[in-house]
């Protein structure tokens, strides 16, 4: 992974990307854990020498520097004690850990998100790339309101409508990066079983695939389809999301859906294994014009089949 600090000695601005201005949460957590590890490493400072400052593990500081846990005031004004951090770098640290705890948008949805997922939708909101591999049903980014709704009351048969609902309103929230001036690069590769797969019914699934014929269309967002008879060798059991940012945090993440939990890996190594995963997918998906006619033959099929 390679290191997308924008900190400075001294001279300039160590987390100018988002102290000069209001960042997302996430954004704000990852500029944080960047602006802390640069810290310690311009000191020459092991992990392991540095972990009893904030009454921790190794692993608990390592999370810390990668934004993958929240920050507390108490473990990061000790860290910027130890590292004894000049007025201005302190004052751009403090800056940073407020913007981290700040309520982001989806709190509102709090009661219907679980932790996992909270922190994928605000990693979203901070990419400017996002391939993903889906074995299963349409990535939610992508999905219509009805495919979505169909999905959440399949999925919680004991759910009242309104719940149901607030679970559909969430999803849809979570689009509003694709259609933003500053939307990702969306490169989604799907199982060629998700076309087969009529969610919703014949109506809804013609819908929904003609949504993503039309996204494929605006030039940022690549559809492309796993065949069947190229998937055995190359397609994992689960689905996997790559991030890519240019916050001048960490400058990638990798994450992978579980049946009620989700794992999010940021060492090097870890990606280089999952990239290596999807770049097999890359190859094994059908061209974009082919992936295209296999999108519109499944569309008009639902179509005709609504239409009997």
């Amino acid at each position: 992974m390679s290191d997308g600090s924008v900190m400075r000695e001294e001279t300039g601005s160590p987390v100018a990307a988002g102290a000069g201005h209001n960042a997302r949460p996430e954004v704000a957590a990852r500029l944080l854990g960047e602006a802390l590890r640069q810290a310690r490493t311009e000191r020459n400072l092991p992990l392991r020498d540095v972990a009893p400052v904030i009454r921790g593990s190794v692993s608990k500081l390592s999370r810390l520097e990668r934004g993958e846990s929240p920050p507390k005031d108490r473990d990061v004004r000790d860290l910027v004690v130890h590292y004894r951090l000049s007025g201005e770098r302190v004052h751009e640290i403090e800056a940073l850990l407020q913007q981290a705890k700040d309520n982001a948008w989806w709190q509102q949805y709090s009661d219907v998100t679980p932790n996992w997922l909270k922190r994928l939708i605000g990693l979203e909101d901070g990419a400017t790339r996002i391939r993903c591999y889906e074995n299963h049903v349409i990535p939610g980014l992508l999905q219509t309101t009805e495919y979505t709704r169909a999905l959440v009351a399949n999925g919680l048969p004991g759910a009242t409508a309104e719940q149901v609902e607030r679970r559909v309103r969430l999803r849809l929230e979570r689009q509003r990066i694709i259609r933003g001036p500053q939307r990702p690069d969306i490169v989604a590769m799907l199982d060629e079983g998700i076309l087969q797969r009529p969610v919703g019914g014949p109506a809804v699934m013609s819908r929904q695939l003609d949504h993503l014929i039309q996204l494929s269309d605006q030039g940022r967002i690549n559809v492309r389809i796993v065949p069947f008879e190229r998937s055995a060798s190359a397609a994992p059991s689960y689905p996997i999301t790559h991030l890519t940012f240019g916050d001048g945090g960490p400058s990638e993440l990798v994450y992978v859906e579980l049946i009620d939990s989700a794992m999010y890996l940021s060492r090097p190594a870890e990606i280089e294994q999952y990239r290596l995963v999807l770049l097999n997918l890359a190859k094994a998906s059908a061209r974009r014009k082919d992936s295209r006619d296999m999108l519109e033959q499944a569309r008009d099929r639902y179509a005709a089949r609504a239409g009997d």
